[in-house]
């Protein structure tokens, strides 16, 4: 099978993966709309390039250390509890319909360096994508065209699936009233708190 198919079955694989990242994006793209949703999935997958990249050139040999790993796993729940708090006690406003009304929106690289950080602070992440490398460069070998050419199916895929999220999820808000939109922050933000609490418990008991 050609590694670019191969890679294109890795990215539909990971797309259907649920995360925080999952959510986050997929809240964004419901509250802040489809351009919001879209810079998130940029610093998304910029994120899963870098940690690619980096375990390309071997340097994530550091992260497999015991230490590191306990360093990485409650610094990474504790930023996923830091954003379920801020998306749970995120507020809408509403106009004298009783409708949400848009607020200030931040800037694109606000919610770019938002996807990058909430996605590469999970070491789940990182460990996919080390061992990803590990197993595709075994199959390829010294082939690094052909390594290459597989990643790019994998990342292609995954970034357009978020895509597809995004436009799927920000539709969705011409139907929601505020009190499901409040009801989303809320159910997401617990989910994040959720994985932060989840990660480092692991991280702890694997340690």
């Amino acid at each position: 099978m050609h590694p670019l198919i191969q890679g294109m079955i890795l990215g539909l694989t990971l797309a259907a993966l649920l995360g925080p990242a999952l959510f986050t994006l997929l809240q964004t793209s419901i509250h802040r709309g489809w351009r919001s949703g879209v810079f998130l999935a940029i610093g998304i997958i910029v994120s899963d390039f870098s940690v690619l990249m980096l375990a390309y050139l071997g340097a994530l040999q550091l992260i497999n250390k015991r230490n590191n790993y306990l360093i990485a796993g409650i610094i990474g729940g504790i930023i996923l509890i830091l954003f379920g708090i801020y998306t749970f006690n995120r507020k809408i406003h509403f106009d004298e319909n009783n409708n949400p009304v848009e607020t200030k929106v931040a800037g694109p690289l606000t919610y770019i360096l938002k996807g990058y950080f909430l996605n590469i602070m999970n070491p789940f992440v990182w460990f996919f994508w080390i061992s990803s490398m590990v197993g595709v460069s075994s199959n390829f070998g010294d082939d690094k065209h052909s390594i290459m050419i597989f990643f790019i199916g994998t990342l292609s895929i995954t970034f357009s699936t978020d895509i597809l999220k995004v436009f799927a999820a920000s539709k969705l808000k011409r139907h929601l009233n505020g009190k499901i939109l409040l009801f989303i922050n809320h159910s997401v933000g617990i989910i994040l708190m959720l994985f932060g609490v989840f990660l480092m418990i692991r991280t702890v008991v694997q340690f």
